[in-house]
């Protein structure tokens, strides 16, 4: 009864549009007084020992690396070498659009960074280019969202401490349907603009591109290679990040001032305020949970629920996308990451896997109202009307679906790069 209690206190405080942390502080007072013996001082305890995790420096170190791009010239050069690719292809400066996020997100890892760093580019360049308005608005909105699965992405970074998931597991299984979403949007791109006039290929063109903007291409490469060969934990590589857009943006590129730099601070610092004490109230509730054994009392209830694995599966996905319309991504995983993942185990789902698709289902929350980030994000950024970015991501959400049903049961796609 207790347990079935602290289950109801979740949906009546969103119901009541209750602030993601004080939903958190509110769980996790009931936590303490139910199971805790209402000593608060284990709340304390708890707070101390979870935020003490050298992991957690990945996330303000990413940060501030997607505020130095998104500020410097790294994703304008990137965007131009991508352009300059693509330009000869049917509707190929929105195939360019869709791999120009595909490419910032593999060094910002941010959704929302990605979003204002393309789009302020690519937005007025697709509809000058004779693109529509609603195209172009689905497009780079959309495509923003690429930044929470590619990796490196905070979303796999918070889900991999929350869970204790090897994050260099969780990139490499987001490689694949990363991929799969940006081909399966760049193809819906040529597909519905096929019509739209297009340039000729311009070696010339593509040889300046890559002449000027060769040192924004090798980020990715530098982060994601160390990554993988095993050169540098994904902290370091946050790290690496930081030092490597500093020096582009300051001695190579030199579009980086002091204000600059005072802005990006004030940036981070508001992102990590609001951002770090959900963290810590969260890991804090998820370390009594797991004392008490809740998690294991949910799944255990949850089989006798649920007659099969799939079922599970879809069930988890319908919640997911509904939960998505309601808080943001990173809510949605320091709340019910610890109980969906132990329902997942008892499932024998693997818990990398389950991380991808937890992931991608959010990701497509995205893009749902009331509370879908990027569509608020796209409405400040372009001055557009909320109802008309809702309209122009609905092709894209469907695409995204597709992709989300094909990773949830085709495991190998997200395990392919996994060791066993």
């Amino acid at each position: 009864m207790e347990t079935l209690g602290l289950f109801a206190l979740f949906p009546i405080l969103l119901v009541l549009r209750q602030s993601v942390i004080l939903i958190l502080l509110a769980a996790t007072a009931y936590v303490h007084l139910v199971w805790g013996d209402g000593y608060i001082v284990y709340l304390i305890e708890d707070i101390w020992t979870a935020m003490d995790n050298s992991v957690l420096l990945a996330i303000p170190m990413f940060i501030i690396a997607g505020a130095l791009m998104s500020r410097g010239s790294i994703a304008e050069r990137l965007i131009e070498i991508v352009s300059a690719a693509t330009q000869w292809m049917p509707g190929g400066l929105g195939f360019a659009t869709i791999l120009s996020c595909a490419l910032f997100a593999a060094i910002s890892g941010s959704s929302p960074a990605t979003l204002l760093a393309v789009g302020a580019v690519m937005y007025p360049a697709l509809k000058t280019a004779g693109y529509t308005r609603s195209f172009a608005l689905g497009a780079v909105t959309s495509a923003g969202t690429l930044g929470i699965i590619i990796p490196p992405s905070i979303p796999l970074i918070i889900y991999g401490i929350i869970t204790e998931t090897s994050i260099v597991d969780l990139f490499l299984a987001g490689i694949i349907p990363g991929v799969l979403l940006t081909l399966a949007l760049g193809l819906y791109s040529v597909i519905r603009n096929r019509h739209v006039p297009r340039t000729a290929f311009s070696l010339p063109r593509l040889v300046a591109a890559l002449r000027n903007g060769i040192w924004s291409l090798l980020l990715p490469v530098i982060l994601l290679g160390g990554i993988y060969s095993g050169y540098f934990s994904p902290t370091e590589a946050a790290a690496v990040s930081v030092g490597y857009a500093l020096l582009i943006e300051i001695f190579i590129h030199r579009e980086l001032g002091i204000r600059d730099f005072f802005a990006v601070g004030l940036q981070t610092a508001q992102m990590l305020g609001t951002l770090f004490p959900i963290v810590a109230v969260a890991l804090s509730i998820k370390t009594i949970l797991a004392i008490e054994g809740i998690p294991q009392d949910f799944a255990s209830w949850l089989q006798g629920a649920v007659s099969s694995k799939i079922a599970f599966l879809l069930a988890v996905n319908a919640a997911l996308l509904i939960i998505g319309c309601l808080i943001d991504v990173v809510s949605a995983i320091l709340l019910l990451g610890p109980i969906l993942f132990a329902a997942a185990h008892s499932f024998g789902i693997n818990p990398v896997h389950f991380g991808i698709i937890m992931v991608i289902n959010l990701e497509i929350g995205l893009l749902t109202p009331p509370v879908g980030l990027n569509l608020l994000v796209a409405m400040t950024a372009f001055r557009e009307r909320f109802r008309d970015i809702c309209v122009s991501v609905l092709p894209f959400i469907a695409i995204m679906i597709g992709i989300l049903l094909l990773v949830t049961f085709i495991p190998q796609l997200s395990l392919l790069f996994v060791t066993p």
